[in-house]
């Protein structure tokens, strides 16, 4: 498949940067990120409208009223080779990389930005400043996925692959990467490293002693995740936030 073929079937949502298996565990397509890759290497620097300059292959993508998605005016942009299902609704200023996916009736806020290859359902919230990492390189790193129903709060920061089961509430200021742990308070466990947040898990900030001698001398801690609740599948999300912070 040429760049540009890929990059037109990233666009309609044929073809996707990530793919979920029968057991629902998520796995990076490495052909798709080869393909964005030589996509970049076969364009050219150009100049855009407002003393902008990209790859002449890579412009941003406009939207008509019929593709049903709402992108509100104030500086937002959707990369060439992101897929955004009708429905989608992007608040500015915003921002959508390369391969990422973008499901239908998704809120994407102020200030958020949807990285390269990420993966978001239906239905998800993200709130403002919300910053979902992307990668490239290396070619079989997992992007970040955020699955169907899940409540995104403002300023929360997802990373190196971390992926958000289905229904899952973040608190504001939620900060997932490979090595933060995330601790489940209700079941009494820590998560494995790489395991995806567990559907309709509330998650919200703490904190850990940190290690050493000297250290919890000085008072010192390190930031974690922290399980605190399992909502239902009825339940409002951010009812049930409101709750637990409350």
């Amino acid at each position: 498949m040429s760049w540009l073929t890929l990059l037109n079937n990233l666009e309609n949502g044929t073809v996707r940067a990530a793919t979920q298996d029968e057991q629902g565990n998520w796995h990076a397509n490495v052909e798709v990120k080869q393909g964005i890759l030589e996509a970049f290497k076969n364009g050219t620097n150009t100049e855009y409208p407002g003393g902008f300059v990209d790859k002449d292959n890579l412009a941003p993508q406009g939207f008509a009223a019929e593709a049903g998605v709402r992108m509100v005016p104030g500086g937002s942009s959707v990369r060439r080779g992101a897929y955004v299902a009708a429905g989608t609704i992007i608040m500015p200023p915003a921002y959508v990389n390369i391969g990422a996916y973008i499901d239908e009736g998704t809120m994407v806020d102020s200030h958020a930005l949807v990285g390269s290859c990420a993966q978001i359902g239906k239905n998800v919230h993200l709130s403002a400043a919300v910053q979902v990492g992307g990668v490239l390189e290396p070619i079989g790193a997992s992007p970040v996925v955020v699955e169907d129903n899940a409540f995104i709060g403002a300023g929360c920061v997802l990373v190196e692959g971390v992926v958000v089961k289905k229904g899952a509430v973040l608190a504001p200021g939620v900060r997932l990467s490979a090595s933060i742990p995330v601790y489940d308070c209700v079941n009494e466990r820590v998560l494995d490293k790489g395991e995806a947040i567990p559907e309709n898990a509330i998650v919200i900030p703490g904190s850990r002693p940190a290690k050493g001698e000297w250290a919890q001398q000085q008072g010192l801690s390190l930031s974690c995740a922290l399980i605190v609740k399992y909502r239902d599948e009825q339940s409002d999300a951010a009812l049930e936030l409101e709750e637990v912070l409350r």
